[in-house]
């Protein structure tokens, strides 16, 4: 599964993890990316949509 949204593009980003000491080590963060059925120009099919535009009505789901 990819870790990118389908419809805005959102992935995963890269940082740093920073200790209490400032020690700096690299970490990423993955968007939450669910597989979701949308109702796709009168198909359903299934997508990875982040949970962003599935609350904000962004994709049609279907049934």
């Amino acid at each position: 599964m990819s870790r990118k949204c389908e419809v805005c593009g959102k992935g995963q980003v890269s940082g740093n993890t920073v200790s209490h000491s400032n020690r700096h080590s690299r970490r990423k963060w993955n968007a939450n990316i669910q597989t979701v059925r949308i109702n796709d120009n009168g198909t359903v099919r299934r997508a990875n949509v982040c949970t962003r535009c599935i609350r904000s009505n962004k994709i049609n789901r279907a049934i």
